[in-house]
Parts: structure tokens; C-alpha cells; sequence
């Protein structure tokens, strides 16, 4: 394959720019797309070009394909990642990109319809001899059955939609009497989400721990994982925290899994970045969830404990190098941790916050990372992902890392949405969480809205907020054009600047 000199992401926000720097140290030019709403977005002007692609809505934009692969022809780019969500994981994307002699940064069309398709997925990973929890082979076609299958499982089960993620078309049936009517739900709103209403039923877990494997493959039919990460802190099945190594792991355990992703890896000949992604019970019995075909967003974890940058080896696998180490020569160092910051509301749960921001102040210092896709004055929007930033720390251990992290969000100032760094300094500073005893029911068992108070940080933002305001009017009203002097002087002194 050629070397890639040109690459178009096909993404916005904070992965669109997590890409781009990853390819400008490569010496690799970017081209970025964007909306209506984006066209001044970070990761615009970040990039070498861009290319307008439509309107606000996803499907005028982000999810056209054809636009995406004619932005691709006139900016003569030679491959596209596609980061995550959108289209990251659509077959025929893949496809469409292949057949226009665009390299598509990450597996083959197969592998991510084959993974794509959870009761395909299933059946693939059973010949591999990796563990599924128990329930009915593929999709449902008779209640009767599945109520049958049900009762000898045993309640509670989870109907899960065939081709579904992120929670939708998930319902958990504790009695028989409510299992039709959940089929029913699940059933639609796997339709409205993908397109597709099938469904299977699966034996419930309780207590489980969320804990996936990062796995990577080449052409020359490498795969290696490169260790764990632990993903239980969860808000409606959608991960908020995580943190690498896990601290519920044992080394017999790390290695049977990891030797079970690396054997789902390899039954559908995958090529790039994946996750295999496992429920834990509490008797550190594992069974395979789904394979998500794609980069994560929790992949710096990853990044921070061994040192590798994912993307770099996502374009060194796509211009068909081999892996640059075996297995034995992976290794990982200390403790991360990430935690996502949501324009949502923790307080009132966990909806989305929308409005514009008005200050947004980084952490920084040894072992912080921050990957953030938006710039103070920017909208937060209804019609994207409200995550604003990931914060990640890195340290020797596990108590260093959550009270560097803790420090971190003490200095993160962020006004006019609603965040979830409330929430996320609760969760670190919550015993079960230090002591690392925790499973994907968290929020439900220990969290409570009435715990968390404002912090200082916050209260900071939203004075400064207020005083912008009104400085602004007083501005207006005077003919003036630069800020008060009271209120700049107001804000050196609070920051301790001379």
C-alpha cells in the first residue's frame, strides 16, 4: 500500500482534533468536514483544509456519505478515519471508500458488519470457544420460545437489539409477565435507532463489572491486545469514567480475557484498532458483550499506561506495516484515568445542557490530559454528542492517579451549561469507587444528587459569568470595546497573576 500523505476526518469535535495532531507529527496534511454549525469549530481551524458538507443535522452532514467520499476526491486525500461514531462502523462506508481508491483507516467491511451484527457476532465468537452468556442463539421469532429460553435462564434477562449499541433497544425483564410488552419496546426503539427491530435475550448479570480489551490486528494476520480497561461507571449504558489497569483484575483473570479477545479478534480477520468488550460477575465469571469495530473514546487510558499512540499505529496499519512489537513486548506502566465532561446535567439525570460557553478553563500539569473539541463562545448544540472534553490523568498508582484527577477537576472551570464534573468528583471521592468495589449499577446504588454541592470552581465560573454580562451591557451602553478594568483586574487577582 502507499504511504498516506493526506488524511480527511470524518469527524468533529474532540476526536476530529485528537486525530489531527496525531497526523501532523506524522507529517501527514488533514482535511477536516463540517456542518453549519461547526464551520469554526477547533478542529477547522486546525486543519490544513476544509470542506463545508451540509447543514446542522447529522444526516445532511456527518452521516452523507456520498458528500464525505466527494470532499475525500477534491481535497485529493488518500486515506479517511473516521473516528468514532458516525461512520466509523458502517459497512458500507467502508465499502464505498475502497471502491474510490480511499484507504478507510480502519478494518475491513466484513469484519465491521460481521461484529457489527450482535447475534452474528455471537455466533462467530461461540466456534472461537470465547465465553457468551447464556440465552437464545439469534434473534427472536417466537415469544413462546424466548419466554422458554427466559424461564430457564432464569430472570432477570436483558433484550438486547441485534444491531443496536449505546443502550438502545436494551430493556431488562425481571418477571415473565413483563417480557412481551418489553420485546414489543425494545423491538421499536431498536427501529427508530438502527433501522433494524430484531432482537435476542441474554441472561441478565447482577453486579456486573463493564471491562473491555483494547485489540489491534494487521494484514500480515498479527493481533495482540495491549491490556484492559475498566468501564463500569455508566449513566443510561453509555460509560462516564474509566480507568486502566482494572482494579477488580487479577492476572489470571487479565490473561484468560485478554486470550479471549484476541481469539474474537482473530475469528473475523480483524485489521486496526478494536475493543472486545466483556460483563464480569462478581465471581470474576467473563462473557463477550459485543466487539466495537472502531477507535473508543477511552482509547487515551490506554494510550497513558503503555505509551503507544493508537492513532499512529491505526495509519501504520493502514499503509500495511506490520505491528512494530509482539505481545511480550507490550507493556504498561502505572495508572489512568478519564473522565468524560458532558454538558449534561447531574443534578436532574444527567440531561443534556445546551447553550453557549462561555468560559472554559483546562486543567494542566504533569500527567493531565485534555482532549476538548470546543473553544469558549462556542454553542453547545442539540443536534451532537454534548460531550464537551475528556479529562485524563496518569500516575504511578491508583490512589496517586484519583487524587491527581481530583485536583484536576478542582481547577476546571466551565460555565454556561451544566457539566458533569460535579458528578465526577463525587464518584472519585465515594468509597466503593476508592476502593475500587464497584460494578455498572453505581449511580443507582450510591449516587444521589443531593450529595453533590457546588463547588468553588463553579461558583467562580458562575460569577464571572454573570460580571461578563453585565460588562458587556455597560459596554454597550458606554460605546466601550474593551472589558472593565475592574472585572479584568477582578480575575488576575482571583488566578494570582501579577
Amino acid at each position: 500500500m502507499p504511504k498516506i500523505k493526506r488524511v480527511l476526518v470524518a469527524n468533529r469535535g474532540e476526536i476530529a482534533l485528537r486525530v489531527m495532531r496525531t497526523c501532523r507529527e506524522c507529517g501527514i496534511k488533514t482535511i477536516a468536514v463540517y456542518s453549519s454549525v461547526d464551520k469554526t469549530s477547533p478542529h477547522v481551524l486546525f486543519a490544513d483544509e476544509s470542506v463545508f458538507i451540509g447543514n446542522a443535522p447529522s444526516a445532511e452532514s456527518y452521516l452523507d456519505q456520498q458528500k464525505i467520499i466527494d470532499a475525500a476526491k477534491k481535497t485529493r486525500a488518500d486515506a479517511i478515519h473516521p473516528g468514532y461514531g458516525f461512520l466509523s462502523e458502517n459497512a458500507t462506508f467502508a465499502t464505498r471508500c475502497k471502491e474510490n481508491d480511499i484507504i478507510f483507516i480502519g478494518p475491513s467491511a466484513r469484519s465491521i458488519e460481521l461484529m457489527g451484527d450482535k447475534t452474528k457476532a455471537r455466533e462467530l465468537v461461540k466456534k472461537a470457544l470465547v465465553p457468551l452468556p447464556p440465552g437464545t442463539e439469534s434473534d427472536i421469532n417466537s415469544i413462546s420460545e424466548a419466554k422458554k429460553i427466559a424461564r430457564e435462564i432464569g430472570y432477570p434477562v436483558l433484550i438486547k437489539a441485534a444491531a443496536g449499541g449505546g443502550g438502545k433497544g436494551m430493556r431488562i425483564v425481571y418477571q415473565e409477565d413483563d417480557f412481551e410488552k418489553s420485546v414489543k419496546s425494545a423491538r421499536s426503539e431498536a427501529k427508530n435507532a438502527f433501522g433494524d427491530e430484531r432482537v435476542f435475550v441474554e441472561k441478565y448479570l447482577e453486579e456486573p463489572r463493564h471491562i473491555e480489551f483494547q485489540v489491534f490486528g494487521d494484514i500480515h494476520g498479527n493481533v495482540i491486545h495491549l491490556f484492559e480497561r475498566e468501564c463500569s461507571i455508566q449513566r443510561r449504558h453509555q460509560k462516564v469514567i474509566e480507568e486502566a489497569p482494572s482494579p477488580f483484575m487479577t492476572e489470571d483473570l487479565r490473561q484468560k480475557m485478554a486470550d479471549a479477545a484476541v481469539a474474537a479478534a482473530k475469528s473475523c480477520g480483524y485489521v486496526g484498532a478494536g475493543t472486545v468488550e466483556f460483563l464480569v460477575d462478581k465471581n470474576r465469571n467473563f462473557y463477550f458483550l459485543e466487539m466495537n469495530t472502531r477507535l473508543q473514546v477511552e482509547h487515551p487510558v490506554t494510550e497513558l499506561i503503555t505509551g503507544i499512540d493508537l492513532v499512529s499505529l491505526q495509519i501504520d496499519v493502514a499503509e500495511g506495516k506490520k505491528l512494530p512489537f509482539t505481545q511480550n513486548q507490550v507493556r504498561k506502566w502505572g495508572h489512568a484515568i478519564e473522565c468524560r465532561i458532558y454538558a449534561e446535567d447531574p443534578y436532574d439525570q444527567f440531561l443534556p445542557s445546551t447553550g453557549k460557553v462561555s468560559i472554559h478553563r483546562i486543567p494542566s500539569g504533569n500527567g493531565v490530559r485534555v482532549d476538548s473539541g470546543i473553544d469558549e463562545g462556542q454553542e453547545i448544540s442539540i443536534y451532537y454528542d454534548p460531550m464537551i472534553s475528556k479529562l485524563c490523568v496518569h500516575s504511578a498508582d491508583r490512589k496517586t492517579a484519583i487524587q491527581k484527577m481530583l485536583r484536576a477537576l478542582d481547577e476546571y472551570v466551565v460555565s454556561g451549561v451544566k457539566t458533569t464534573i460535579p458528578f465526577c468528583k463525587f464518584t472519585l471521592n465515594e468509597n466503593h469507587f476508592r476502593d475500587g468495589i464497584y460494578d455498572t449499577h453505581f449511580i443507582a446504588n450510591y449516587f444521589n444528587p443531593g450529595k453533590i454541592s457546588e463547588s468553588e470552581s463553579e461558583k467562580v465560573a458562575a460569577l464571572m459569568s454573570s460580571l461578563l454580562t453585565a460588562n458587556k451591557q455597560y459596554n454597550q451602553s458606554n460605546n466601550q470595546t474593551t472589558p472593565s478594568k475592574h472585572i479584568s483586574n477582578w480575575w488576575r487577582k482571583r488566578n494570582h497573576h501579577t
